[in-house]
C-alpha cells in the first residue's frame, strides 16, 4: 500500500507542477480558478491510486477508512510535491514574488481610488503579511494550506464511491484462446 500510495502521489504531484508551470508559461500569470481546477485534475489520481489498490490488492473490496487514509497519503505527498516546486519557483526568481503581489495589490487599490486611512491600514497589512511570508515555516503551511484541503475532499469522495465494489469493478480478464 505505501508503495501505491507513493508512486500516485508522485504522479499527481507532478501533475500539478507541469500544470501549474505550463499555466503560468502561457498565461504569463497564475490564475485561481485555473489552478484549482489543475489541483483538482491532478489530485483526481487519488482515485485512481485507491481503485488500483483496492482492484490488485484486496479483490475489489475496501473499507471506507482504509480508502480514506490511502487517498490522504497519495494527497499528502502531491502537497509536498507542490510545496517544493514552489519553493524551487521562489528560489529561482530570487523570493521576489510577495514583493511583486503586494505591490501589485497596493497598486490595483490606489487606481481603484483607495487612499488615506484606508489605504494605510491595507499597506500596514501587506506589509504584515510579506515579513510573515518570508519565515519559511509560515510560507511552507501557507503553501501546503493552498492544496491540500482539495485533496482531503477529493480523498472523501474517492473513499465514498470505491467502498461501493459495484462503483467502477475491476474488470474481468479474458481467457487466453
Amino acid at each position: 500500500m505505501a508503495r501505491t500510495i507513493l508512486i500516485y502521489g508522485l504522479i499527481s504531484g507532478l501533475i500539478i507542477v507541469l500544470g501549474s508551470t505550463g499555466t503560468i508559461a502561457v498565461f504569463g500569470h497564475g490564475s485561481v480558478w485555473l489552478g484549482y481546477l489543475v489541483m483538482l485534475i491532478a489530485l483526481s489520481v487519488v482515485l485512481v491510486g485507491v481503485k488500483q489498490h483496492r482492484d490488485q490488492a484486496l479483490g475489489g473490496v475496501i473499507r471506507f477508512h482504509t480508502a480514506l487514509l490511502m487517498g490522504l497519503g497519495i494527497a499528502g505527498i502531491a502537497s509536498v510535491a507542490y510545496v517544493a516546486a514552489w519553493e524551487a519557483y521562489l528560489a529561482a526568481t530570487h523570493y521576489v514574488y510577495m514583493d511583486q503581489y503586494t505591490a501589485q495589490i497596493l497598486a490595483a487599490k490606489r487606481a481603484a481610488g483607495v487612499t488615506g486611512a484606508a489605504y494605510a491600514k491595507l499597506a500596514a497589512q501587506m506589509e504584515t503579511m510579506r515579513r510573515q511570508y518570508a519565515n519559511p515555516l509560515y510560507r511552507f503551511a501557507m503553501t501546503f494550506a493552498e492544496i491540500f484541503p482539495v485533496g482531503l475532499l477529493v480523498a472523501l469522495v474517492s473513499a465514498a464511491l470505491l467502498r461501493n465494489p459495484r462503483f467502477l469493478p475491476a474488470r474481468s480478464r479474458p481467457l487466453a484462446a
